[in-house]
């Protein structure tokens, strides 16, 4: 990436932790440029597309659309991509936060409270179906 994608992509960030959504193109310029700049940082993995789309998808940790991982968190509420971003919502925040999910096995609710960066149930296991080195083969599928 080059110092304009960076500062794109920080510019991204900016707007979607101010306003709680992700921007269209022209919230952050000419609409050429920055759809541009998306779709390097896509191609590098800085953030996702929608398929076939301008639009953004994902903004690692945050989620642009709904998912099945609430966090609230910062005075707002956000999706997140997964559970491992639900945490990330709250780091990239610099705020404690709540986690609601439900158990992907048997369905049961989840709340997590996550104070001074720490989960309040440590017992609680992370899986990924798919290995790391495949994660973005289909990176919205993992």
């Amino acid at each position: 990436m080059d110092e304009a994608d960076i500062e794109l992509r920080r510019r991204t960030y900016g707007f979607f932790v101010e306003h709680g959504r992700a921007p269209v193109p022209a919230d952050l310029g000419p609409v050429d440029e920055v759809v541009a700049g998306w779709r390097r940082l896509h191609d590098a993995h800085a953030l996702v597309l929608e398929a076939g789309t301008d639009e953004i998808r994902m903004l690692n940790p945050f989620s642009a659309v709904p998912t099945t991982y609430r966090v609230h968190a910062g005075g707002r509420s956000w999706y997140a991509n997964c559970a491992w971003d639900a945490f990330g919502v709250c780091a990239a925040l610099h705020a404690d936060g709540r986690i609601e999910t439900s158990c992907p096995d048997c369905g049961a609710p989840l709340a997590i409270e996550v104070r001074d960066a720490r989960p309040d149930d440590e017992s609680l296991v992370f899986h990924c179906l798919v290995p790391a080195r495949r994660w973005w083969d289909d990176i919205v599928f993992t």
